[in-house]
């Protein structure tokens, strides 16, 4: 499975002798969760009959275009479009995980701005959220691949799934960039 390698670099991080190693492998990961749920919602989309390769460049340009879709907007645009939610993909421990990736997010945000959070985080505490951050894209692999053929590792995205005519299964059907940027504004932003 592509989460073993999208993680291995989190893994060197994690057996090196660092200092910085639990604030290093805390961010990585959480990088890689919300590009984990970027690309899976970008793969379902491209599974719609009026998209091709030459649609490509339109595509990334009309979401790149969109300032206010973060990570929870990635999550609500796949459940908007795909007949199992994120929640159910992910199943019992949804909940739990779902509370780990939000405090993430919120700490990531202090982190970044060199800031300290409210906690003092140790390099332990870090390194447990980086152990269930891992545990969510893990799973999320897992199940997606399985139900429509695509992790959210796989490089590319923007392929054509081998199960014929997957966007019938979809909850909303796009007809083009106007739908497509249409979905976003509803779905997706802040």
């Amino acid at each position: 499975m592509s989460y073993a390698i999208e993680f291995e670099t989190v893994d060197i991080i994690l057996r090196s002798t660092a200092e910085t190693r639990g604030v290093d492998a805390f961010a990585l990961s959480l990088i890689k969760a919300e590009r984990q749920i970027r690309k899976l919602f970008t793969h379902l989309v491209y599974q719609y009959p009026c998209f091709g390769p030459i649609d490509i460049p339109i595509l990334r340009e009309t979401l790149a275009s969109s300032r206010r879709v973060y990570s929870e907007g990635f999550v609500r645009g796949f459940d908007a479009l795909y007949p199992r939610s994120i929640s159910n993909l992910i199943g019992a421990r949804y909940e739990e995980l779902r509370t780990w990736i939000n405090e993430a997010i919120e700490y990531r945000k202090k982190i970044f701005h060199g800031q300290l959070t409210t906690r003092n985080l140790s390099r332990e505490e870090l390194l447990s959220y980086v152990a269930q951050i891992g545990e969510w894209c893990k799973m999320l692999a897992t199940e997606a691949l399985s139900e429509f053929g695509y992790d959210g590792f796989v490089r590319n995205s923007l392929q054509k799934s081998k199960i014929d005519r997957l966007s019938e299964r979809f909850l909303k059907q796009l007809y083009g960039i106007d739908s497509y940027s249409a979905f976003i504004r509803q779905h997706m932003e802040r």
